[in-house]
C-alpha cells in the first residue's frame, strides 16, 4: 500500500467524513467548515491510499500566537493500522514547521479512545480536560 498525502477540499473532507462511523450523525456541514476556517491561515490535508481517499486532516491558526489547532481529522475503517493518521500527522507537522509554528493542538472525547492514544504516542500531552455530564463526552 501507498500513501500520499495532498491538499484537498471541504468537500472532500465531508465526503470522507461520512464513511467514518465515529461521524455518524454528528458530521459537521460545508457551513461549519467555511466558518471555521474563513480568514484564517488553514490546511487541508487527504491521504489517498493506492489512489483512494482513505483519510483527512484539517486544521486552522485559531488563536494566532504560533499554535496551530489540529480540528478535524480521521481516518476510513478499512485503511486504520496501515500508516495512515501517521502520515497525515507528518505531513502537518513538515508544512507546520515551514510555515513557523511552534505548537500543535487538538481536542478529543473520552469515546475516541484510539486517538488519545495516538496524540500520547506521537508526543502530545494532555493539557486540560473539559468536564461534560456523560464521562465519554469530557
Amino acid at each position: 500500500m501507498q500513501i500520499k498525502i495532498m491538499t484537498g477540499s471541504i468537500e472532500e473532507c465531508i465526503r470522507i467524513s461520512s464513511l467514518i462511523p465515529e461521524f455518524t450523525g454528528t458530521c459537521y456541514n460545508q457551513k461549519e467548515y467555511e466558518n471555521r476556517l474563513l480568514d484564517k491561515h488553514h490546511l487541508i490535508l487527504i491521504a489517498y491510499s493506492d489512489g483512494t481517499p482513505a483519510g483527512f486532516k484539517v486544521g486552522y491558526d485559531r488563536d494566532n500566537n504560533g499554535t496551530f489547532y489540529s480540528w478535524m481529522r480521521g481516518v476510513i475503517p478499512i485503511f486504520r493500522k496501515e500508516g495512515v493518521a501517521k502520515a497525515l500527522a507528518k505531513e502537518q507537522e513538515h508544512i507546520l514547521i515551514e510555515n513557523g509554528y511552534k505548537a500543535v493542538e487538538y481536542k478529543t472525547r473520552n469515546y475516541l479512545k484510539p486517538m488519545i492514544i495516538f496524540g500520547l504516542k506521537n508526543g502530545f500531552d494532555i493539557i486540560n480536560m473539559i468536564i461534560k455530564e456523560k464521562a465519554d463526552q469530557h
